[in-house]
């Protein structure tokens, strides 16, 4: 605030978030997304028919995008967040079929090793937060794709806070 005298910009970046992309796909075989899967979008063209320019909403298909993780059990469940579903590897698989894609890459929950593959292989969890909330002493990891589409895990450590004494990981 100090520097641009009021909260214009802090709102201009807010907004700009309304806009950005909700999904990606890689050569047309990888879903990325933050969360996961939704009961009500069953295909990416339900997907790229959401409105996008808006704030994500509580509840609903673009909500479930945010917030559903995948989980052991079959089919759609209710989720402890709140908000979104719990899908099984069934609606991973259906997902991936009905798509024609080999992978959901999603992010959004702490995995300890940085990444974690479920659903055979269908889905896998990238978490990019080393260390989240300073306290959980999780790897990171990013996920290279090369040009025939081998995936690549790179993890990362938690680089050690200013003033405190480095502390090694135990597995």
């Amino acid at each position: 605030l100090r520097k641009y005298g009021n909260a214009n910009v802090w709102k201009y970046f807010t907004d700009l978030f309304d806009y950005l992309p909700l999904t990606a796909l890689i050569e047309n075989q990888i879903f990325c997304l933050h969360g996961g899967l939704s009961p009500t979008l069953d295909t990416l063209d339900h997907i790229r028919a959401l409105d996008r320019v808006q704030e994500v909403p509580h509840e609903g298909p673009m909500c479930d995008l945010f917030w559903s993780d995948p989980d052991d059990r079959c089919g759609w469940g209710i989720s402890p967040r709140g908000a979104g579903y719990t899908f099984g590897q069934d609606i991973s698989e259906q997902f991936n079929h009905t798509n024609g894609l080999n992978l959901v890459a999603r992010a959004h929950q702490l995995v300890m090793e940085g990444y974690s593959w479920t659903h055979e292989q269908n889905a896998v969890t990238v978490f990019s937060a080393p260390n989240y909330c300073y306290r959980c002493g999780n790897m990171a990891a990013i996920m290279e794709v090369d040009e025939t589409m081998q995936k690549n895990f790179l993890q990362f450590e938690p680089a050690p806070r200013r003033g405190e004494p480095e502390v090694t990981r135990r597995t």
